[in-house]
């Protein structure tokens, strides 16, 4: 099947959902959506492992013009997150233009009809004035190549790719990996397996969860008089975005949120052997900071170890780490997070005169301009693309702002009657000077550790330097002289 279409767009998470809405808004419904699964969701479709949750308050993990009065808790749970988002794409009737079980392999730049041609796994082509990649960076699971894992006779799995159909009651289950995954659900596993071995490579820095049930009256008074909403809304948005100071500004300030979490430490862990293989070595937000109440607690259980050795072999049924200590296993799971700055090399895109995206990125570091637009690509937007990321706020607000400067962009082509929109390579190169500037002022370069945040050179192509509400106003108007907009050839 060949269809042609204004505007194409990759994936229904929150960027993919936001945009379809926001070209309805504005009157455009030429417009189809493809999603590689059989549901929309994104990673809150993929991620249902054992108390899978946001570590985003509530009520700023939702679009602001889709505000929901009725979350249960202060703190999302992953069910809700994927409701929520399912009740999105019925309120603005999206599904009709989502085509399902639709993955793209490849997207190519034709020059002279100056329209993308997009091709799907399931043989299907697209042809598209413009291209918009709302697929995200949480979505290729990232399982490390552990030596010997063929001769593993287990169970083995990602906790991206949760296997619900095997029961872990009773077994002997290798968690490998501390991140943000792996604290949420060890607790809700580890007192029904028969032991636990938690293979960790660097503690991660643990805040208190400040989290309960919303009330029922609090639910009702959002629902009544949803200023009131708006406004707790605005309060939370803005003590999040006061901690972009220790981010970006000055890390000394990490200080006093890193007293809070080693008292968070002190008084979960009493064993100080124990406390003295989870405290961190590194500046707080160098790597993602993380928040829990019962991981802790959890690493106390007689039947759960803390390794802190390296995986040096798997065999048949054991694994045998660095120091040499054999431990017997029947299941594996991976919280070992994804590919994020390098989720990029699975890209197969192809900009004018038939430029490889993945290899430029390679060879040259990866490089847009606001995360949103790539010099070479004419027409091609990235939603939550490279440096747009956040260790500190909701990145729906990201997406908010990128959904608008696309709009926007989609204007200027009408506008002009252009037929593709291309950021001049001096304006992204202005950008990302600026940009590198300040991130290796920040914590992720300064605080003493390696993280996801870096590429293989070191350089941050992740999150964004600073406070958000810079980057909505940076965003706010699209600059059309950082742009070339061409017409259609005659």
């Amino acid at each position: 099947m060949h269809r042609t279409t204004k505007v194409l767009v990759i994936g229904t998470g929150f960027s993919g959902l936001g945009m379809a809405i926001e070209l309805k808004r504005r009157g455009e419904h030429d417009f189809v959506v493809l999603e590689k699964a059989a549901d929309l969701g994104g990673t809150w479709r993929d991620n249902s492992y054992p108390g899978c949750a946001c570590d985003v308050p509530s009520h700023m993990y939702s679009f602001s013009f889709e505000m929901n009065p009725k979350w249960s808790r202060m703190f999302a749970k992953q069910g809700e997150i994927f409701d929520y988002l399912k009740h999105v794409a019925e309120k603005y009737r999206l599904r009709p233009h989502i085509r399902f079980n639709t993955k793209v392999s490849g997207a190519q730049w034709d020059d002279e009809a100056k329209r993308w041609n997009v091709t799907t796994e399931q043989g299907d082509t697209y042809t598209a004035q413009a291209l918009v990649a709302g697929v995200g960076a949480l979505h290729i699971p990232n399982v490390p190549e552990l030596p010997g894992i063929e001769n593993f006779s287990g169970k083995a799995f990602h906790s991206a790719q949760w296997d619900h159909d095997h029961d872990l009651t009773g077994k002997r289950v290798a968690v490998i990996g501390t991140g943000a995954s792996a604290i949420q659900f060890v607790p809700k596993i580890a007192g029904r397996v028969a032991s636990m071995k938690i293979f960790q490579r660097t503690p991660p820095w643990i805040m208190p969860k400040a989290d309960r049930e919303i009330n029922g009256w609090e639910q009702k008074l959002f629902r009544a008089l949803p200023f009131t909403q708006r406004a707790y809304r605005n309060f939370v948005y803005w003590t999040r975005e006061s901690s972009a100071l220790g981010f970006a500004v000055n890390p000394k300030i990490m200080q006093f949120a890193q007293g809070i979490a080693l008292r968070h430490l002190k008084k979960q862990v009493p064993d100080p052997a124990l406390r003295r293989k989870l405290k961190p070595d590194y500046t707080m937000g160098c790597k993602r900071v993380l928040i829990s109440n019962d991981f802790y607690p959890a690493l106390g259980y007689p039947n759960v170890d803390l390794v802190t050795d390296k995986v040096s072999e798997v065999r048949e049924k054991s694994i045998v780490d660095s120091a040499g200590v054999e431990h017997e296993v029947d299941v594996i799971i991976y919280g070992t997070g994804f590919h994020v700055v390098d989720s990029f090399d699975y890209l197969d895109i192809q900009g004018k005169g038939g430029v490889d995206l993945a290899k430029q990125w390679r060879q040259e570091g990866i490089e847009t301009y606001y995360g949103i637009t790539v010099s070479g690509f004419p027409n091609l937007f990235f939603l939550l693309g490279p440096n747009t990321g956040l260790g500190h706020n909701s990145v729906v607000f990201m997406i908010e702002s990128q959904i608008r400067y696309i709009s926007q962009c989609l204007q200027l082509l009408e506008k002009h009657r252009a037929a593709e929109l291309d950021v001049r390579v001096e304006a992204q190169q202005e950008f990302n000077e600026e940009l590198q500037r300040k991130l290796t002022k920040g914590v992720w370069t300064q605080g003493g550790c390696k993280s996801w945040y870096l590429d293989a050179q070191g350089v941050n192509r992740t999150v964004w330097p600073g406070f958000t509400w810079r980057y909505w106003m940076r965003t706010k108007r699209v600059r059309a002289e950082d742009y070339v907009l061409t017409t259609a050839a005659r």
